[in-house]
Parts: structure tokens; sequence; C-alpha cells
């Protein structure tokens, strides 16, 4: 008895087809959510950090260390000494250098910029 080697090709293709349609109709779905989701309030699910310290875990010591002593980025230790708070908020908003603009919000930019303009 000969069995035909095109069927476990044939079963693997209707398995990945059957597969990709739903994961289709699941991506619909979440898309459906998030519609809903900006039409109720114009907000997701992400909750902000609340202090700064957890700001800058989240957001600058890939770049600045996990001291802030300075990696790809500048050494942030002694930045009060440097730069003014508007100064801070200015750089964190807006960039410089390698420093990509827009990282933090602007409420989350003062709040970084207050606790780092009193590092000294």
């Amino acid at each position: 008895m000969k069995r035909n080697p095109l069927i476990p090709f044939a079963l693997i293709a209707a398995l990945g087809i059957a597969l990709t349609f739903l994961l289709s109709f699941q991506g619909l779905y979440k898309a459906e959510q998030l519609a809903d989701a900006e039409k109720n309030g114009g907000t997701t699910t992400q909750t902000a950090a609340a202090k700064p310290e957890d700001i800058v875990k989240q957001t600058c010591v890939s770049c600045h260390g996990d001291q802030l002593q300075g990696n790809i980025g500048p050494n942030l230790q002694k930045v009060g000494d440097r730069l003014s708070k508007e100064d801070i908020q200015g750089v964190i908003l807006n960039g410089r250098g390698n420093m990509p603009a827009g990282l933090l919000p602007a409420e989350q930019a003062s709040k970084v910029a207050e606790w780092l303009s009193q590092k000294k």
C-alpha cells in the first residue's frame, strides 16, 4: 500500500490557514476594543509612574545607567549643578544630541526635571 507523500504537506497548509484566520479574528476583536476605549475616554489602560525615581527607572536607565552614572548618555548624578530645572525639562521634552525628543509627557518631564535639579 502506497501513501500519498503530499498529504502531510496539505495538512500542515490547512492548519496554517486555519491558524491565520483565527489570529486575524482575534486581532479584529482587539482593534474594536481599542477603538471603543478611544471613544469612551481617549485613554488606554497604561498607567504612568507617580514618583520621579520610578519614571527614571522605566525610561532613563537604559542610556544613563542604573545609578545615572552615564552609559550611552551623559552622567546625570550632579546635573543640578550644571542645569536649572527649566533647562533639564527642555532637554527631556525637546531632546539634545543623541537624546530623542518626547520620551516623556510634559507632566512626567516636569517631575523628573524637578527631581534631577535637586541632584547636586
